[in-house]
């Protein structure tokens, strides 16, 4: 552990941003054994506050706001074997041909379960996520992904899904984390930084003080930073399967350290910056949080109670508490008074509540695929979180859009949110 810590603490000094492999034809099953990495990356602290040279600059839109569109629960690929299946990937797409045009997003989130890989056919599985992607291309908006427990099954990897969005979504912005980091079947820990305006390419000028002092000076840093989590869960590739640990690794949490220490030595303390966190499988804290749910204070659908499965490291009781060394670390890094974490797990919930030892705000989101379980009561929709530039402590606004236009659960987190 001391040697794997001390490469987490070096790792904005050389990291791999992301791996790659061969293009497979349509008919190709894509091996993880056989994934080879097409290009490793050094980043450094002059280039870690442009970690996507060759992508647009996320920014806030002209009038001071960022807006982010959420689609959770996708669940593409259901029966495929039967006219049942088809038809909900039929619906989950009109909806988010619905919701964009409407929305106008400044970025969108698919936050999880993209796919039901356990139903899926092996080998044309990761053609689903071209066409989860399509609306997002015709749009042209930018979006990341997290990938769910569904996402890693027999038929599908999280690996597969990341590296098969980057061939085919030019403004795809997930990317996969440096070696040794994430754990088993949990390549999807990334950050992307969003930027006030798009004008004045960051640059960095070393000013060398002594051997071991640097001072930097950087004509641009970002305002909000959204970080992306994978809480893995699900099952290994082929057809001996076994079950994969469902929270985030332990090795995750030196990594966030260290990330968070190359961005305050570039762009100063982590008070200066939004923060906000996206993962599928809820940090097990939140569990104790739904028994007091106050309606008014808390609205949205309360249908599912969470339990030994929904929130992480829960599935099996030896394993409660194995997601705390990614909850403290997170916590412990982003000390910002707009820090947000957004997860979906519970179909049947969409509210958002602070935790407050950490005092920090959960939100569940909004289930969007007409795939997975489900009640038809409870609509299908996605959630929306609105940032002002403007203002730091103006809080966040965010509300839940069912696809036909209704709002609901309208609130905004700030300080004073209890």
């Amino acid at each position: 552990m001391g040697l794997f810590a001390s490469c987490c603490i070096l790792a904005w000094v050389f990291k791999c941003i992301a791996y790659g492999a061969t293009i497979p034809s349509r008919t190709t099953l894509i091996n993880p054994e056989n994934l080879i990495p097409l290009h490793l990356a050094t980043e450094t602290l002059a280039t870690i506050s442009d970690p996507y040279p060759d992508k647009p600059r996320i920014t806030f839109s002209p009038d001071g706001t960022f807006k982010i569109t959420v689609f959770s629960d996708m669940h593409w690929g259901e029966n495929p074997w039967d006219a049942w299946g088809p038809e909900q990937d039929a619906n989950s797409t009109r909806l988010m041909e619905t919701v964009l045009p409407s929305e106008k997003p400044d970025f969108v989130v698919l936050n999880g379960d993209l796919i039901t890989g356990e139903n899926a056919f092996k080998d044309n599985a990761t053609l689903l996520i071209d066409r989860i992607v399509a609306p997002l291309n015709a749009a042209q908006i930018p979006f990341s992904s997290t990938q769910g427990n569904h996402d890693n099954q027999k038929n599908i990897t999280h690996l597969q899904e990341i590296i098969r969005e980057q061939q085919v979504a030019p403004l795809s912005y997930t990317r996969v984390a440096p070696m040794g980091v994430g754990g088993v079947e949990g390549p999807g820990n990334y950050w992307v930084p969003v930027y006030e305006k798009a004008s004045g390419m960051s640059h960095l000028l070393f000013h060398q003080k002594s051997d071991t002092q640097r001072e930097f000076h950087i004509d641009s840093t970002p305002i909000l930073i959204l970080w992306f989590f994978d809480s893995r869960g699900g099952f290994s590739y082929g057809d001996n399967s076994s079950a994969i640990p469902d929270w985030v690794d332990e090795s995750v949490a030196a990594w966030i350290e260290s990330e968070s220490a190359a961005m305050n030595d570039a762009w100063g303390p982590p008070e200066n910056r939004g923060a906000l966190a996206f993962v599928h499988i809820p940090p097990h804290i939140i569990q104790k949080l739904q028994a007091d749910l106050n309606s008014t204070k808390e609205p949205g659908l309360n249908a599912d109670i969470l339990g030994s499965g929904s929130t992480q490291s829960t599935t099996n009781e030896a394993n409660v508490g194995q997601d705390d060394a990614f909850w403290n670390s997170l916590n412990a890094n982003s000390p910002s008074k707009r820090f947000l974490i957004s997860f979906f797990a519970d179909h049947g919930d969409e509210w958002c509540i602070r935790e407050p030892t950490k005092n920090v705000i959960f939100c569940f989101d909004k289930h969007a695929g007409y795939g997975g379980y489900g009640d038809p009561s409870w609509g299908y929709g996605v959630r929306n979180l609105v940032f002002s530039s403007t203002d730091p402590k103006a809080g966040i606004q965010t509300w839940i859009r069912l696809e036909e236009g209704d709002i609901k659960a309208n609130v905004t987190l700030n300080a004073d949110y209890t």
